[in-house]
């Protein structure tokens, strides 16, 4: 009798207790490592907690780059909804892991706001034929969308982070001229922006476009975060060097290129890339020698042998590289695109090499300052689909729950949220 009460003691003390167990356990672990069940919806999770106003710490290079909070109850409930595997653990266990990052190339850096997202794309273009969006979309986190109306008036000032959808900001519809010219989707493509451009007064759209590109690097300037990947990244350059020169093939716009264009690239105005020359061949699939992509098809190199290596960089002394590379992997599978990669000698000297294709002259990831912001260029249109051609299926990233070149763009989105350190003087 006596045992059977103790029992039934013991029984209705855990009963109410139990839902104050997380008081007792003190913090929530989403590690990032090889044992994560879902880690793109795990960037979500994080989001999640800053939206509710709760700080989220970023465990630099421990276990792939872990998220650690104060634990919630509803927390926990929405890692077990979304398939986000977690830990919870106490005090002391929370001390241990400070302790190693203390001793090893680890760092802790505190997550405080959650960012407010735009992405620029055209209102013809399908959610799932960008990367970003689909990633966005699958982990859950809030974006809104802008094009050239909104930019241009001023609206970029609403927002933390910019993602840069596959634009040709040179006004050249991607060079699909010679393959496509006659397709419903190119010609649809080619009104949609002529019509923007003689919405905004304009009497060509690579005008229109130049401003654009000048309006997005005032922004970063004035300490907006861009994130760009494919096409974006090269032609972002070639406009802000060509902003006072024709490029543009007859075909594309009615009249010829300046014939000494080439000469009359200004590259001081450029973010990353420099001395690059031009394509103005309306039927060659290509914007400039920027781009290592038609290089990688004339050597046939394919899914099976393209790779790049992300760095390793010291996670106390050089945080912001450090978040925008953590993963679980350091060898990522290569992608194509648009703009596949970028030709590392035409990299301006301050350009931060995140991942590079060792033995080429060839980097996939790369980063800089300017002003009080930042932009980071990604190469490639979808790290899960190698060669994505128009008309494709749109990649079910349920499928690719631990791809690690989606999550390369993940770090992107948290980046603007890290709490900025004081400079030791």
């Amino acid at each position: 009798m006596k045992n059977n009460r103790i029992k039934k003691i013991i029984f209705l003390l855990c009963f109410f207790l139990l839902p104050f167990s997380f008081c007792y356990a003190d913090n929530i672990l989403i590690y990032m490592d090889l044992a994560q069940t879902d880690h793109l919806k795990a960037y979500g999770v994080a989001y999640w907690v800053l939206e509710q106003g709760q700080n989220v710490e970023w465990l630099l290079n421990y276990r792939g780059g872990s998220f650690m909070t104060d634990a919630r109850e509803d927390l926990a409930d929405i890692c077990r909804l979304r398939g986000v595997a977690f830990s919870t653990i106490d005090l002391s266990s929370a001390a241990s892991i400070y302790q190693q990052i203390e001793q090893n190339n680890m760092d802790v850096v505190m997550l405080e706001k959650a960012p407010a997202i735009a992405i620029y794309t055209p209102p013809n273009k399908e959610p799932w034929d960008d990367a970003v969006t689909l990633a966005l979309k699958y982990a859950e986190i809030p974006y809104t969308t802008l094009w050239d109306e909104e930019v241009l008036r001023g609206d970029l000032e609403k927002y933390d982070w910019l993602h840069l959808h596959h634009e040709d900001f040179t006004g050249q519809y991607g060079k699909f001229y010679a393959s496509y010219r006659n397709a419903l989707w190119y010609k649809q493509e080619v009104a949609t922006c002529e019509l923007m451009a003689k919405k905004l007064g304009f009497g060509k759209v690579s005008d229109e476009k130049k401003l654009v590109a000048r309006a997005i690097k005032d922004y970063m300037v004035r300490g907006g975060f861009v994130f760009a990947m494919c096409s974006a990244t090269e032609t972002m350059d070639i406009a802000l060097a060509a902003e006072n020169v024709d490029i543009v093939p007859e075909e594309l716009d009615g009249d010829p290129v300046d014939p000494d264009c080439q000469s009359r690239l200004d590259y001081s105005p450029t973010l990353a890339f420099t001395d690059f020359r031009v394509s103005t061949d309306a039927y060659k699939y290509e914007h400039s020698d920027i781009d290592t992509g038609p290089e990688k098809i004339a050597a046939r190199l394919g899914l099976e042998s393209d790779y790049f290596t992300l760095f390793d960089f010291s996670a106390k002394l050089d945080p912001v590289p450090t978040m925008l590379v953590q993963n679980h992997v350091s060898v990522v599978q290569g992608f194509m695109g648009q703009t596949t990669a970028f030709r590392k000698s035409l990299c301006k000297k301050y350009v931060t090499i995140l991942g590079e294709t060792e033995g080429r002259d060839e980097v996939k990831y790369i980063h800089g300052n300017i002003g009080r912001g930042t932009w980071t260029f990604y190469g490639g249109h979808d790290p899960e689909d190698y060669q994505h051609m128009v008309g494709d299926p749109p990649t079910d990233l349920s499928l690719h729950k631990d791809s690690p070149g989606y999550r390369l763009i993940l770090n992107n989105v948290l980046f603007p949220a890290a709490k900025k350190k004081e400079r030791k003087t």
